[in-house]
């Protein structure tokens, strides 16, 4: 197989496989409608969000001057780029979605630990931006009706009336486009990603015409730093860029393997990355400075800003575009995702759509809203579970391109005997579980049992960094070599 070409329906999963559906079996020529631009659409999508805009300007907290923050920002933008062409080539060549493409390192059962961890982080962040959506969505409501005021007043666990309106409104809205599937997935971030630039240029020359036209690259909102806290904090702000799309990157596969050749991939994570993300990053950082200029202080909420306005149209219009552009972020990847991974705990009864109204009923049941006011929640629980995904990443790279060569023999990823490539110890590869339980201890105690943001940014490089050498001593010292799997994908 070529490195353009996908995977023929022959090449599928056995059909009397209780690991395979519809929606896990591999791409096909006639589903592989993925192209460039779809992909840069994607990568568009999953920055330009209210989370990604607060993430950016939050980064000034750390003492860095403007300058600096966007230059680390940049840099670790170049790291997620190379990790997503790493995840992406890999993705498109085998062509299966994350939970399936696991199942060659982890084992065809083990694939279910690294799946639901990343289906965990997923489910609470899509119920956190569903509710940062609904905020922009209530600004909107309440200046086309103020009158609505009174429904603010009263509250049912802990959200108002208003409140639970906008947030299951775009609830609803977010489940019916996932249960038309990916290709109505792909139509909805090639809209949702591009449009939100309107709405982040309108806010920048408002914002900037308040500040006079004028900022100060070399201002901050944090104290001042030394010449080695100042390095310090740059390194970790370029990992923390990394550390915010780890859950993402990990899963790409799910979109990836849409792709019809590893061009489409490799241009499409070239422009929507080192080129999107640093433009999102520039524009963030630079309405952020105008911020601290006009109000004294950073706002790391756009809908705040956005509240502060004026006109009613710029806010009516500004107000929908933040919403559309976290709704997109939040199926692409915050719902896709879990709806995958759920559904590899039991594809025969659990199909793509049924994980995904698993999802969405979960996602309420967490009471986002709590969570997003309970930082404690945020930093120690999400965080030491999304420190995991660090090594689940480098076990799957190193065990792809060292381990096996970039070799996959796709249909057995599918068998359940005994006998099958992936099923190694009762479907369960202590290798890659071991390298996970060691990795993944090391990466949450850095993330969680330190002090200082510096120490923490580094979670995810030592996880990486640490799953994958382990993987690869275990995988030499079993084998004596890397293992010659038998001819495949």
């Amino acid at each position: 197989m070529t490195e353009t070409q996908v995977r023929q329906p022959d090449e599928g999963a056995p059909g009397s496989s209780t690991l395979v559906n519809d929606d896990l079996a591999p791409t096909t020529k006639q589903t592989a409608t993925w192209r460039t631009w779809d992909i840069f659409c994607l990568w568009m999508t999953s920055a330009h969000s209210i989370a990604s805009y607060g993430f950016a300007v939050g980064m000034l907290a750390l003492g860095l001057t403007g300058w600096q923050t966007m230059l680390a920002l940049l840099v670790g933008v170049l790291l997620l780029w190379a990790g997503s062409n790493l995840v992406g080539v890999a993705g498109q060549k085998v062509g299966v979605p994350f939970p399936v493409f696991a199942r060659a390192t982890f084992g065809v059962f083990g694939a279910n630990v690294p799946a639901l961890l990343r289906a965990v982080v997923a489910i609470f962040w899509y119920g956190i931006q569903t509710y940062l959506a609904s905020t922009a969505l209530m600004v909107l409501i309440l200046r086309v009706a103020p009158g609505l005021s009174s429904w603010t007043e009263s509250s049912f666990l802990g959200l108002s009336t208003l409140g639970w309106l906008a947030f299951l409104v775009l609830w609803a809205v977010q489940l019916a486009i996932l249960n038309y599937g990916m290709e109505v997935v792909r139509k909805a971030s090639d809209f949702a990603g591009p449009v939100v630039w309107i709405g982040m240029i309108a806010l920048g020359v408002w914002i900037l015409s308040k500040a006079d036209w004028s900022i100060d690259f070399n201002a901050r909102s944090g104290e001042p730093l030394s010449g080695g806290t100042t390095i310090a904090a740059f390194v970790g702000v370029a990992f923390l860029m990394v550390a915010f799309m780890a859950g993402p990157l990990v899963n790409y596969a799910d979109f990836a393997r849409f792709a019809p050749s590893e061009k489409a991939v490799r241009r499409g994570n070239a422009w929507g990355i080192p080129f999107n993300e640093t433009a999102f990053v520039v524009i963030s950082i630079i309405i952020s400075l105008a911020t601290l200029k006009v109000y004294g202080k950073v706002l790391s909420d756009p809908v705040e800003l956005v509240s502060d306005i004026d006109s009613d149209v710029i806010v009516i219009v500004a107000a929908i575009l933040f919403a559309t552009a976290t709704v997109g972020i939040n199926v692409v990847l915050n719902f896709v995702s879990p709806a995958y991974d759920i559904s590899n705990a039991a594809p025969k009864y659990i199909s793509f759509r049924t994980g995904g109204i698993i999802t969405a009923v979960l996602s309420i049941l967490v009471l986002p809203w709590q969570l997003w006011q309970n930082q404690n929640f945020i930093i120690y629980f999400l965080g030491g579970v999304g420190a995991l995904m660090g090594p689940v990443f480098g076990i799957l790279m190193v065990d792809y391109y060292l381990v096996r060569r970039q070799r996959t023999v796709v249909a057995e990823l599918y068998s359940d005997s005994p006998e099958a490539s992936y099923h190694y110890t009762r479907g369960f590869n202590p290798k890659a579980l071991i390298a996970l339980a060691i990795s993944g201890t090391v990466a949450v105690v850095v993330a969680l049992a330190f002090d200082s943001q510096s120490v923490t940014a580094l979670s995810w490089p030592v996880g990486a960094g640490l799953g994958a050498l382990i993987m690869y001593a275990l995988s030499r010292r079993s084998n004596g070599t890397a293992p010659e799997p038998p001819a495949a994908a």
